[in-house]
């Protein structure tokens, strides 16, 4: 049975930096992808991974602040978080899929989720 696992989430103030991690177990994933809610939205996309690292997406609100990666050896995918901004406040989900893709319905997996919170 697969698992992903978050961690990392906290409480930052705007322009500081948090990495959050998602261990997986229970299987190999080609695409590994992050993902955030906030109450009353869609859960929104944030970035993916490929198994080699070589293609990654985000989405257009995070590109150059956000950056994700990943450790096959540990199975485990982290994602780097910059000059956060309160409108990041969300609670950032990992998900594990077979192809990479910026749509919630290509991820077959998905964690609990990690609350963010960055304080103006």
């Amino acid at each position: 049975q697969a698992q992903l696992i978050e961690s990392g989430g906290g409480l930052v103030q705007a322009g500081g930096s948090l990495r959050v991690s998602c261990a997986a177990s229970g299987g190999t994933f080609s695409a590994m992808g992050w993902f955030r809610q906030t109450p009353g939205k869609e859960r929104e996309f944030v970035a993916a991974i490929n198994w080699s690292g070589s293609i990654t997406f985000y989405g257009d609100s995070v590109k150059g602040r956000f950056a994700i990666s990943r450790d096959n050896a540990k199975n485990v995918v982290y994602l780097q978080m910059n000059s956060l901004k309160p409108e990041d406040t969300a609670v950032y989900y990992c998900a594990a899929g077979s192809r990479v893709g910026q749509e919630r319905y290509e991820y077959d997996y998905w964690g609990q989720g990690t609350q963010v919170t960055v304080s103006s």
